[in-house]
């Protein structure tokens, strides 16, 4: 394992450090369509749209992470994530997410039905809710969890 190329990786939010370690690769939803960084990848900086990460690390094991928006930062050995929000998928609660998912389609509805409403807002909260599902279920097909 020491002859192979790995990136330094950080997920950070306002509230801590939710991962920080090596890894060999990591999938990001950007504002451009989502993207994969390996070893050595060009230095970027990006806008991250709600989404899931998906980061293998250097024993080849999966992470799956929800994140709410924020930037990414490409450094030739590093990547940092500044998320608003970041939550790794096994400690994601099911029972949130439908609650959050459901509440945010009402209030979608609702904007549809009043022209002073602003969509954007209930359409990232929607957005959010649907991220969180996916990381969920991607981690549970990953994991064979039920």
């Amino acid at each position: 394992m020491a002859d192979k190329k790995t990136i330094k990786f950080e997920i950070v939010t306002p509230e801590n450090t939710v991962l920080s370690k090596e890894i060999i690769q990591v999938t990001v939803p950007t504002q451009d369509g989502e993207i994969t960084i390996l070893p050595e990848h060009i230095p970027l900086v990006s806008i991250l749209r709600p989404g899931v990460l998906e980061i293998k690390t250097i024993d080849q094991e999966m992470e799956i992470v929800s994140v709410s928006g924020g930037f990414i930062d490409v450094l030739r050995d590093k990547v940092v994530i500044l998320a608003d929000t970041a939550e790794r998928a096994e400690e994601l609660d099911e029972e949130r997410i439908v609650a959050a998912k459901t509440k945010a389609e009402s209030a979608k509805a609702e904007a549809l039905n009043h022209e002073d409403y602003d969509l954007s807002a209930v359409s990232v909260k929607l957005e959010v809710a649907l991220a969180r599902e996916r990381a969920l279920h991607k981690w549970r097909k990953l994991k064979n969890v039920k």
